[in-house]
C-alpha cells in the first residue's frame, strides 16, 4: 500500500461541504487510523496501544501484537505497561492539588524537607525550592547521577552525592532535566499529606478516576497479570528482557504503571473533564509555563517538528506547535514507550504505549497532529519506505 493511497479518505474529507464539520472530522481520524494500522504492521513494535480522546470521551481506540514477544497473549486496553516519566505529570498535578489546599507550599526550600539533599555550594542548597525540584531548575547536569541510580544506590545516599558535581547554572536559571532530584517532591507531598506518596496518588487520584489498573512498583505492574513484557531489539527482532528496578526506586519520576484504558481517563481529567477530582486551578498551576527549554526546542528542530517554542510546567511539558498549544510528556525505560499529549483548545488528545522502542513509535503522535489539525500531511512513518521493504520480503520468499 502507497503512502498515497492510505492519503485518499483524507483527501475525501476536502470535497466534504463546510457545514459538515463533524463529518470532517471523523474522516480525518479514521484516516489517522487507517495509516496508524499499516505503521503498525512495522517491525519496530511487538504490542501497542493508542487511543485518541475528543471532546471528554474516547473517540478511537486501538491495540496492536502481544505483550511478549513469540507469545499468544494479545495486547487489550486493559494491559499495562510501564509509563515512565509520565509518572512526573501525576507528580506535578499531585503537588499543585496539595498547593491549592494550602498543605503544600512550592516556594518551600526542599532541603527543608529532604535534608540528605546537598549541592556544591550551601547557598544553593538552601536555594532550591519545591518549584525548582518539579520544574528541573535545580541547576546541576542533566540526568546528574542516574547512573548511580542505575547501579542500585539509594536515592536518600545519591542526594548528598551531589555537593561534589560542579552545577551548570545557578539555583532557578535554566532548566536541566532530572530524576533522583524531581523525586523530592514525593517526601514533601507525604509530609503534607501524612500518608505515604503512593497511598496519597490513589487517595486524591487514581480512585476518583476509576484508574483501576494503574499501580506504582515493580511488584505492582507484575502483580495485573495483564501486563507488557519489555523488549530490546536482537537483529531484525525483539527479545523480551528483565524488568529493570532502580527508577521504580523513584517514583515520583518513574515509578507509575498504566494501562491505555486508565490513561484515557486520566487525560479526559488533564483536559478539564473531571472537576470534580482535579479543579481548573490545580491544572492551570500544573500546566503553567514556568521555564522556557531551549535544548527540547532544538530536538524538535532536528525531528522537523512544526515546534516553535518549548517551555515546562510542573512535570508537564508546553509546546506551541504549528501555532497551537500542545501539552505533553513522554516516557522512555528500557523496553517501554510511552507518551500523553492534548491540544486544549481543540479538546483532543493522545495516548500511545508501547512495549518496544522502535523509531516509528515516537511518530504516531506527529502523525495524528497532521490529521487533527489539517497540516500539510508529512510521510512521519516512512509508510514507502515500508511498503518496499514488504514487497522485497515477499519477491525474497517467492510470493
Amino acid at each position: 500500500m502507497k503512502f498515497s493511497a492510505l492519503l485518499l479518505t483524507a483527501c475525501i474529507a476536502l470535497a466534504t461541504p463546510a457545514h459538515a464539520q463533524l463529518t470532517k472530522e471523523a474522516i480525518a481520524l479514521n484516516a489517522f487510523a487507517a495509516e496508524l494500522d499499516h505503521a503498525a504492521t512495522a517491525p519496530d513494535f511487538v504490542g501497542l496501544a493508542v487511543a485518541v480522546v475528543k471532546d471528554g470521551r474516547v473517540a478511537l481506540t486501538r491495540t496492536y501484537g502481544v505483550r511478549e514477544a513469540g507469545g499468544a497473549e494479545k495486547v487489550t486496553p486493559d494491559t499495562v505497561f510501564r509509563i515512565a516519566s509520565l509518572s512526573k505529570g501525576f507528580a506535578g498535578t499531585l503537588a499543585a492539588i496539595e498547593a491549592q489546599e494550602g498543605k503544600l507550599d512550592l516556594s518551600t526550600p526542599v532541603a527543608k524537607v529532604v535534608p540528605q539533599f546537598q549541592l556544591r555550594r550551601p547557598a544553593d542548597t538552601s536555594a532550591v525550592t519545591l518549584e525548582d525540584v518539579l520544574t528541573h531548575r535545580v541547576g546541576l547536569p542533566p540526568y546528574a547521577y542516574d547512573n548511580l541510580l542505575e547501579a542500585g544506590i539509594a536515592p536518600l545516599e545519591i542526594l548528598s552525592k551531589y555537593k561534589a558535581v560542579k552545577p551548570i547554572c545557578g539555583v532557578g536559571d535554566c532548566f536541566s532535566y532530572q530524576n533522583t532530584t524531581f523525586n523530592m517532591i514525593a517526601s514533601a507531598i507525604e509530609q503534607a499529606s501524612g500518608l505515604s506518596y503512593t497511598a496519597e496518588l490513589r487517595k486524591r487520584i487514581l480512585d476518583p478516576l476509576g484508574m483501576t489498573s494503574t499501580t506504582l512498583g515493580l511488584s505492582g505492574l507484575s502483580q495485573t497479570g495483564n501486563w507488557a513484557r519489555p523488549h530490546r531489539r536482537s537483529g531484525t527482532g525483539w527479545d523480551p528482557v528483565q524488568v529493570k528496578d532502580p527508577y521504580y526506586k523513584v517514583p515520583a519520576a518513574g515509578g507509575v504503571n498504566s494501562s491505555l484504558n486508565d490513561l484515557t481517563k486520566w487525560l479526559i481529567a488533564q483536559m478539564g473533564e473531571r472537576p470534580d477530582v482535579l479543579s481548573s486551578v490545580a491544572l492551570e498551576q500544573a500546566h503553567r509555563k514556568r521555564v522556557a527549554t531551549p535544548g527540547e526546542a532544538a530536538r524538535q528542530r532536528s525531528l522537523k517538528t512544526p515546534v516553535s517554542s518549548t517551555h515546562y510546567g510542573l512535570g508537564w511539558r508546553n509546546y506551541t506547535y504549528a501555532g497551537h498549544q500542545l501539552i505533553n510528556h513522554s516516557g522512555s525505560v528500557e523496553g517501554y514507550f510511552a507518551y500523553i499529549a492534548w491540544l486544549p483548545e481543540r479538546k483532543a488528545g493522545i495516548v500511545v504505549l508501547s512495549n518496544t522502542r522502535g523509531s516509528r513509535v515516537a511518530k504516531i503522535a506527529p502523525t495524528w497532529l497532521d490529521y487533527e489539525l489539517g497540516l500539510e500531511k508529512t510521510d512521519w512513518f516512512r509508510i514507502d519506505e515500508l511498503a518496499l521493504a514488504s514487497a522485497q520480503t515477499a519477491a525474497d520468499s517467492g510470493n
